[in-house]
């Protein structure tokens, strides 16, 4: 089954359950990847995140049975999982910009939010540059974090821990700098010019709601991993894609282009699929641009 399949059944499975439960396990195991890395997948691609666009697609859909049935509103907020008709209304009137009550109304002005479907983007106005390569088994040791899969691909601006979280702290007390004295060299698969702090993602298992992130260092000759977390990497056939440079206040977005790409455009299209959710992010740059290398675990289909 292609990419392009396991994400339209993936969204066949969400448009079924909205009336009810939806179990993100179960969409990662219709995608064949962790939940975080389809949360991560879709906001890069659909530019929403997925939670969001759960939310709009219930209120869309309770506005449509507003209009044409009799349904008491607080069924309705029972039915689209709402705890209260309280807060069934709140949300209501924050996307419609009317209570239930007033959509009932003929005349009255709703929000339709359609459903999201996956099909390949044809462009073609610019080149995408990768490479593939294959290496052996590799340690890597730093910083572990273990993070909500949801909760860190919800952007609402509420206080949920998210990877970048550890980085600013990292930066802040002193650690990153230690982890970066503390690394030794660079293996010599890595480019020179890159930097001694990276990052991994879904290096291993950690449950079914989360995922594990680490601000990590190559170990190689000299590394002092005393007090460290320490990972193991298996050999893998890795998709290694280049960004172009960029300013550090404008990493976010390069970085998330450059994810939206690999998942809207090459992987749709290659004859590769991801192995798990493994990846990498390794960073270079000076003080004033920055530069990453996004490695991606795959395997030919």
């Amino acid at each position: 089954m292609d990419w392009l399949t396991r994400m339209s059944f993936a969204m066949q499975y969400i448009e079924e359950n909205l009336a009810g439960e939806i179990d993100y396990n179960e969409i990662a195991r219709i995608v064949c990847c962790s939940s975080h890395n389809f949360f991560r997948m879709f906001s890069f691609i659909a530019d929403i995140s997925l939670s969001d666009y759960i939310r709009r697609r219930r209120l869309t859909l309770a506005a449509l049975e507003l209009q044409n049935s009799d349904i008491k509103v607080v069924d309705l907020a029972a039915k689209y999982g709402y705890d209260s008709p309280v807060s069934f209304a709140r949300a209501f009137a924050a996307l419609h910009g009317v209570t239930p009550t007033e959509a009932r109304a003929a005349g009255v002005t709703l929000k339709a939010y359609p459903r999201v479907s996956f099909q390949i983007s044809i462009k073609g106005e610019k080149e995408m540059n990768y490479r593939i390569e294959t290496r052996e088994a590799f340690q890597v040791f730093g910083i572990e974090e273990i993070f909500d899969a949801e909760a860190a691909h919800i952007d609402d601006g509420l206080a949920k821990r998210k990877p970048s979280d550890l980085w600013t702290e990292s930066m802040e007390n002193g650690t990153n700098d230690k982890l970066e004295s503390d690394a030794g060299e660079l293996p010599s698969f890595v480019g020179q010019n890159l930097h001694k702090v990276h990052a991994v993602c879904d290096y291993k298992e950690t449950g079914p709601d989360t995922f594990p992130y680490m601000l990590c260092a190559f170990r190689g000759p000299g590394s002092k991993v005393d007090g460290y977390t320490i990972a193991n990497i298996p050999a893998h056939t890795w998709a290694i894609f280049p960004s172009e440079k960029f300013k550090w206040e404008d990493a976010d977005t390069a970085i998330g282009s450059l994810y939206k790409r690999i998942f809207s455009e090459w992987l749709p299209t290659s004859n590769y699929e991801q192995v798990g959710s493994l990846d990498m992010e390794l960073y270079g740059g000076d003080d004033e641009f920055g530069y990453i290398e996004i490695w991606l675990a795959v395997r030919k289909n």
